[in-house]
């Protein structure tokens, strides 16, 4: 027997309400925040930042340039940039005259000439300062009649020529770790260590109880440099010599 259902259909209950169902507050509200460092505290941040000091390479370093100082502030091994080339400060001297301006009498050599002039500057004027900076690197091989510096971290490699190396090419042996001169993105310039320990190549063999004599030998070393030893230094012995002066140390 058919018959009818009668189905009652209401509304369904929302899940959300909607905004007007809400009692929110007539003003907007801010959540406190959790960090909130107080005055005190900034110094300790910076520290921290400043233990962890970026690496700087000859090109990054050019946005951190020094433009100008003060001519009062001229020292030996100063490095200007005058007539838009690198110069370094060998000798200088503040003069005060008993009439006119003070000035600064100086003598600078040219990084890349190597020409030495005197130059004076007005005691307090502006100078440019060049921006000459130096990165470790090692010196790995000579390539006919180049000299081959690496840098170690990343492998790149910088040459220089025998007339850029000049007279410092005796002192130099392979693996030994040298400072490379920038300056406007180029090797302008190295420095040796100050002390290199070198092997004796050749020398006129050693006399009993000359150790405390005093007298001396020439000696040529495995790279070619002559340096006056003690006389009772022989052939293989491992000596130290000071690069700045050529002279003989100590054995090592």
């Amino acid at each position: 027997m058919a018959g009818t259902a009668t189905f009652n259909v209401s509304s369904p209950t929302p899940i959300f309400k909607t905004s007007s169902s809400l009692n929110l507050p007539s003003k907007p509200f801010l959540l406190p925040m959790r960090f909130s460092p107080k005055p005190h505290s900034f110094p300790r941040i910076l520290t921290t930042f400043s233990t962890y000091p970026l690496r700087l390479t000859h090109s990054s370093r050019r946005i951190l340039r020094v433009y100008a100082f003060s001519s009062n502030d001229i020292k030996v091994g100063t490095n200007l940039e005058v007539d838009g080339a690198p110069w370094k400060v060998i000798e200088f001297l503040h003069v005060k005259p008993g009439k006119g301006a003070a000035f600064v009498r100086t003598k600078i050599r040219n990084y890349i000439t190597g020409n030495t002039v005197d130059k004076t500057f007005r005691a307090g004027s502006t100078i440019e300062e060049a921006d000459v900076f130096k990165e470790q690197k090692q010196y790995t091989y000579k390539d006919g009649s180049q000299f081959v510096f690496m840098d170690l971290t990343t492998f790149e490699e910088f040459r220089l020529s025998e007339t850029e190396v000049g007279d410092k090419a005796k002192w130099l042996k392979e693996g030994m770790d040298c400072y490379l001169l920038f300056w406007d993105g180029k090797v302008i310039d190295f420095e040796l260590p100050i002390t290199v320990k070198l092997t004796v190549a050749d020398v006129d063999p050693g006399l009993k109880g000359d150790t405390a004599s005093g007298g001396s030998k020439p000696a040529t070393l495995d790279t070619g440099a002559v340096v006056n030893v003690p006389l009772f230094v022989n052939i293989g012995e491992e000596i130290l010599v000071d690069t700045r002066t050529g002279t003989y140390m100590s054995r090592a």
